[in-house]
């Protein structure tokens, strides 16, 4: 397993899980799920770095 594919491991599982073909058109779909899920992490590391 390459690290690109580590980093888009939750939005190929959730593209999976919808059965959307997370390579075609709707990686854009995976994209989203990704940025929600790494932005979530980085929020609550921040939260927690600074309280």
């Amino acid at each position: 397993m390459t690290l690109s594919e580590v980093f888009l491991w939750p939005g190929t599982k959730a593209c999976e899980r919808l059965g959307v073909d997370p390579e075609g058109d709707a990686g854009l779909i995976r994209w989203m799920i990704n940025t929600l899920v790494y932005l979530i992490l980085s929020l609550v590391v921040v939260w927690a770095i600074v309280v």
